[in-house]
């Protein structure tokens, strides 16, 4: 019930993952739910407690991006620095390794550490011409770190990038896993058309052939608007959400009653 109504009602989500903790205190995903709605409610030092025993019963680290957001929140964002460098970031999913850096450069704005916050966000995941799951935020992301850098241009070319790959995200959704989807150059620039499974993707080594001088503005990244190219390579997370596991969670502990 909680993932069924923490968009939409945040503070009933909290009451019902709260109830659930009373009921089912030691199972490791009702933790993880009271943690995510306190988040949501803003009770961050909640949520740093809730998340601390989550991945005390569990052994997981894949809520680390929101246990710093919480030490951010609680007004600690060095502490969340700490939290975030003490963990294996190679064992994390890919999905929350995004998450972390996001995280970990918002921590160092928080600290007035801006070159700093854009380094943070430079991960491999950070593909422009890729769109996965997590891309939107990411590119997001560095957008708002440039723009506090001055570099306005730059930040309105990543902020367009989000947009980009929110939109070809959204035309893919019912997609088979896999299967790539490619922008037509010579139409819409925004149009997103699926690619032929069948197809040997032969376009990718080219680019890197073409790809010259590595010291470039990352502005030169960016091909004029007509000429826009991306690929939205879908199942890119390999675990469900934690709305689902939640959303499971209840319905075990509905069943002890």
């Amino acid at each position: 019930m909680a993932a069924r109504l923490i968009e939409d009602d945040p503070a009933l989500a909290h009451e019902h993952a709260l109830a659930a903790t009373r009921r089912a205190g030691r199972i490791a995903v009702v933790r993880e739910t009271a943690a995510i709605t306190a988040y949501g409610i803003g009770d961050f030092a909640l949520a740093l407690r809730e998340l601390r025993t989550y991945r005390r019963i569990s052994g997981r680290d894949d809520q680390i991006a929101l246990l710093v957001d919480s030490e951010r929140g609680v007004g600690r964002p060095d502490r969340g620095l700490e939290e975030g460098r003490g963990v294996d970031r190679t064992k994390l999913p890919t999905e929350v390794r995004v998450e972390l850096a996001i995280a970990m450069s918002g921590a160092r704005l928080d600290l007035g550490e801006t070159d700093r916050a854009l380094q943070e966000l430079d991960i491999p995941e950070l593909d422009p011409d890729r769109a996965f799951e997590w891309s939107p935020a990411l590119f997001a992301a560095r957008a708002a770190v440039l723009e506090e850098l001055g570099r306005d241009d730059e930040a309105q070319l990543w902020r367009r990038r989000a947009d980009v790959a929110a939109d070809a995200l959204d035309d893919a959704s019912g997609v088979a896993d896999h299967e790539v989807l490619i922008v037509d150059e010579t139409e819409d620039p925004d149009a997103v058309i699926p690619a032929d499974p069948d197809d040997d993707i032969a376009d990718d080594t080219a680019s890197d052939d073409d790809s010259g001088d590595d010291t470039h503005d990352e502005s030169d990244d960016v091909a004029p608007e007509g000429e826009t190219e991306a690929a939205v390579a879908g199942g890119a997370v390999t675990e469900p959400p934690a709305d689902e596991r939640a959303i499971a969670a209840d319905e075990t502990v509905g069943e002890d009653r």
